[in-house]
């Protein structure tokens, strides 16, 4: 493991993410939408994503029970110094460039909640 922290100047924003059940409910709550939404609104961001999705995109995500655990969006500038930065983190998510253009690379943080490292491309 690397002696250096992940999380530096590096980070842009982390962003929460809630895996939801019921993505129509939920967007009733805040917006209307289907299947993934990132809602912005005065610089504050909410990513949503239906249980549904998380299965087809990263099954190893999808919570097995109706559990209300939050995970974290973090983009970063400089994605190979995240890289370096999690040398020795076992990796949940194989790096990847996502349907809507991030470059990232998922982990489970020491206490078990899903951090997904992403940089633009």
């Amino acid at each position: 493991m690397s002696a250096s922290a992940p999380l530096s100047s590096n980070v842009k924003q982390v962003v929460p993410f809630f895996r939801i059940f019921d993505m129509e409910r939920s967007l009733r709550f805040y917006i209307d939408g289907l299947g993934f939404a990132i809602l912005v609104r005065d610089g504050a961001e909410l990513m949503l994503q239906s249980i549904e999705s998380v299965r087809k995109d990263a099954p190893q995500f999808a919570p097995q029970s109706r559990s209300h655990d939050v995970g974290l969006f973090i983009e970063v500038e400089d994605f190979a110094d995240i890289l370096k930065r999690l040398d020795g983190y076992p990796t949940a998510l194989p790096e990847r460039t996502t349907f809507y253009g991030m470059r990232e690379i998922g982990v489970h943080e020491p206490s078990g909640h899903i951090v997904i490292f992403a940089a633009r491309p």
